[in-house]
């Protein structure tokens, strides 16, 4: 693995359906990795998981995968949420749940080049999509990573 892999993240909240889907297009990205716990959520609008996957694949030929080991468990996550969001626990808890996954062993670069991580913060600063981009460069290094 000696070539670079473009590894992309987005979050679709404050995003119009157009804003999102010309963002990825004019930035390459070949798949959309959703790395949402749930990806049908009424909350989620137009990246409702069946409607994504047709958008993606009708306006801009982009594949979509759903890859749960990327998703933090629902305890990981209520407790964050309920702690009035305490960043430094739920950064260590997630990090800890991805070693155990061993999530470096479960993707290919071939699958992270030109894919981007999904998912619905609108900001990667508080958000475990950044954590699994910055895990995954730890863990392989040839990885650079864009938010978008």
């Amino acid at each position: 693995m000696n070539n670079s892999v473009n590894l992309f993240t987005i979050g679709f909240t404050k995003k119009t359906a157009q804003k999102f889907f010309e963002t990825l297009m004019n930035s390459g990205v070949k798949r959309i990795i959703d790395t949402r716990l749930n990806n049908v959520s009424q909350l989620a609008g137009f990246t409702k998981r069946a409607d994504l996957e047709y958008f993606l694949r009708e306006i801009g030929n982009i594949e979509y995968v759903h890859i749960l080991d990327m998703a933090p468990t629902k305890e990981i996550l209520d407790a964050y949420k309920k702690n009035n969001g305490d960043w430094e626990t739920y950064e260590k808890k997630f990090l800890q749940l991805m070693e155990e996954r061993q999530l470096e062993k479960k993707v290919s670069s071939e699958l992270l080049n030109g894919g981007c991580l999904l998912c619905s913060e609108a900001t990667p600063h508080h958000c475990h999509r950044r954590l699994v981009a910055e895990y995954l460069y730890d863990k392989l290094g040839n990885i650079t990573i864009c938010h978008l």
